[in-house]
């Protein structure tokens, strides 16, 4: 009887280690299925399906607004949804995908403002338009918050938000929503890309470190600062923030791609009249580069002129001249 107990617990017991194995295993691939970034898509063949959809004309800021909404989607939407604010895991275990995630919320609100204060005015004393002021705020919701308020709620606010902007600038007869093509509306927007763009490059290059000058109050004969610099600062991104910094730029760079992408449209006018439409381009060109498929299983750390790559200068490669195109096309458009 003793010897039965014993080989029934024996059983047991290996029949617990052969389950828990068996669900690391399942939560492991299913850890790598949810490891996904989406692929970009055709903004302008979306603006048109969207159009015909809806009975609307593709008027000018048509194809931004169209292409603001899908990416929007795309975070809500993708392969195991939206993931930042998952708190069980095995979700919460993931941190690439939610550091892509944050890159594009990012530029999504950058957008959103945009067409709220520039795009959708035609001079600074002329109102805002009503759902653009909806949508700006909500997405600029936390974006980690998982309870109620939940972010994908607060998120889906700013879409309806959009969608009846959409709505009302496809649609004349419904309502008064505008979309000044100007110069320097685009101009404004393309401001702000050139300062996300030097951010995440930044970032990105600090990853082997090293020793810089302090050039903060370069170029000012009279400089001032509220505290007193060193002439050298040590500049470097902690190794454990180095993936999480590259997905970051991933999902900048992915949405930024769609959003200049549908601009391109928007704005044709403009760019024939500056003779400026390969400028634009060649941003987008450097920007789809940076979208290579990611061969190794994580992110490698390896010095400038090491034996192992260094991901990290590689999409800050990509980066920097996108942000060096973006200062020579806003250059371009402030000339007569």
């Amino acid at each position: 009887m003793t010897l039965l107990n014993r080989l029934i617990g024996t059983g047991r017991r290996r029949l617990i280690t052969l389950a828990v194995l068996a669900v690391l295993v399942l939560s492991c691939l299913f850890m790598l299925w949810l490891d996904h970034e989406p692929e970009p898509f055709d903004v302008t063949a979306r603006a048109e399906v969207r159009a015909e959809r809806n009975g609307h004309e593709r008027v000018n800021g048509y194809v931004t607004a169209a292409t603001l909404i899908e990416v929007m989607d795309t975070l809500l939407h993708k392969r195991g949804g939206y993931l930042n604010n998952d708190v069980m895991p095995p979700w919460s275990l993931l941190d690439n995908i939610p550091n892509w995630e944050a890159g594009v919320i990012v530029q999504a609100r950058d957008l959103a403002r945009t067409m709220r204060n520039d795009f959708s005015r035609s001079q600074t004393q002329s109102g805002e338009d009503p759902d653009l002021a909806v949508a700006d705020p909500q997405f600029s919701f936390d974006y980690s918050s998982w309870i109620l308020p939940s972010t994908e709620g607060e998120y889906r606010k700013g879409i309806r938000a959009l969608k009846s902007y959409l709505d009302r600038l496809g649609d004349p007869d419904k309502g008064d929503a505008r979309f000044y093509d100007r110069a320097d509306n685009l101009r404004e927007y393309l401001s702000l890309v050139e300062k996300r763009l030097g951010n995440i490059g930044q970032q990105l290059s600090a990853s082997v470190g090293e020793r810089r000058l302090n050039t903060d109050l370069s170029g000012d004969p009279n400089p001032h600062a509220s505290s007193a610099g060193r002439g050298e600062v040590s500049v470097r991104t902690p190794w454990l923030e180095i993936d999480d910094v590259f997905y970051q730029a991933r999902g900048t760079t992915w949405a930024l791609m769609q959003f200049l992408g549908a601009l391109e449209v928007d704005f044709a006018s403009v760019l024939e009249n500056k003779n400026a439409r390969t400028s634009f381009a060649q941003i987008i060109r450097e920007l789809e580069a940076s979208q290579k498929p990611l061969w190794s299983p994580m992110v490698l750390n390896g010095g400038g002129f090491t034996v192992f790559a260094n991901h990290s200068l590689v999409m800050a490669n990509y980066v920097a001249r996108a942000n060096a195109a973006v200062i020579d096309l806003r250059r371009l458009l402030e000339q007569g």
